[in-house]
């Protein structure tokens, strides 16, 4: 049986916690195959999000283990290590030569050498487990002056990020890259916010869009330290998030000197840094 079958999906809207930001769209059946799996509770069925690790190589080294739902996985790991600022241009990146399951390999080499330590990363946080606060530090430019946008375009953007995944089990972060004009340009869905933002951060590195200088990201839950320090270093003027951002998030969008906006829902929007790239929407 398919993971996607027709038999009653729980929604979620069975379930406590936010409602889909939008309704579920057209999606290739081979990604929700790999992103959801079917279980049954309480004698029907129900979709969950699948989370599983991934280990990322570079040149058949380990270098990172990370939580994740299966899919875009070279995305990924070239958004990882952009974030960790080991590489800044397109790698090649796939399978390893041994076929291991659930690991990819990106080609070197990388700008820096990453240290002794091993990068372990879970879904629910990007940088727990970093030996020293040193280490997540951002070593990136402040952030460029960007696009001007209407606060009533920044409030909408939530209700255009595209998520199948979500739309079916309730389980799912997304990140949507959109241009100045609200126009939705990549979105990725994972069990890990920070995954989510990898993913997007990579698919524009392969397309040549980095930096994001004249772009917006959008995060459908919280905004925290570790989604402010990949924007930062994909060079993104902008950041908006459905939920609340935590005090080191805003300290470093402030630092960064970039639009951090929070609780982006029904219309509102909090603009917590960079208010100078925000008119009224009625102006």
């Amino acid at each position: 049986m398919s993971e996607i079958g027709s038999e009653r999906q729980a929604t979620p809207a069975d379930r406590p916690g936010p409602r889909p930001l939008t309704a579920p769209a057209a999606a290739d059946d081979a990604y929700l195959g790999r992103s959801l799996k079917r279980f049954v509770r309480d004698g029907e069925s129900d979709l969950v999000a699948v989370e599983e690790p991934l280990e990322i190589r570079v040149d058949g080294a380990p270098l990172a283990v990370t939580m994740r739902t299966p899919g875009h996985d070279e995305e990924l790991a070239l958004g990882f290590l952009h974030g960790e600022g080991l590489i800044d241009s397109p790698r090649a990146a796939g399978p390893p030569a041994d076929l291991a399951g659930n690991t990819v390999e990106v080609a070197g080499p990388l700008l820096r050498e990453p240290g002794a330590r091993r990068f372990y990363t879970t879904s629910s946080c990007g940088v727990c487990g970093k030996g020293a606060l040193e280490e997540v530090s951002v070593q990136a430019p402040p952030a460029p002056p960007g696009p001007l946008l209407a606060r009533a375009l920044l409030a909408a953007l939530p209700e255009r990020l595209v998520q199948p995944a979500f739309g079916r089990s309730g389980g799912l972060h997304a990140t949507g890259l959109f241009d100045a004009g609200g126009e939705l340009l990549i979105a990725r869905e994972d069990v890990g916010r920070h995954n989510a933002m990898d993913k997007v951060i990579g698919r524009a590195l392969l397309d040549g869009l980095l930096p994001l200088r004249e772009r917006v990201l959008c995060v459908s839950g919280r905004v925290s330290f570790e989604l402010v320090q990949k924007a930062a270093l994909a060079g993104a003027p902008v950041l908006v998030g459905v939920g609340a951002p935590t005090s080191l998030a805003v300290e470093l969008a402030g630092a960064q000197a970039m639009t951090l906006g929070g609780f982006a829902r029904r219309g509102s929007l909090n603009v917590y840094t960079g208010a100078e790239r925000v008119y009224p929407s009625s102006s």
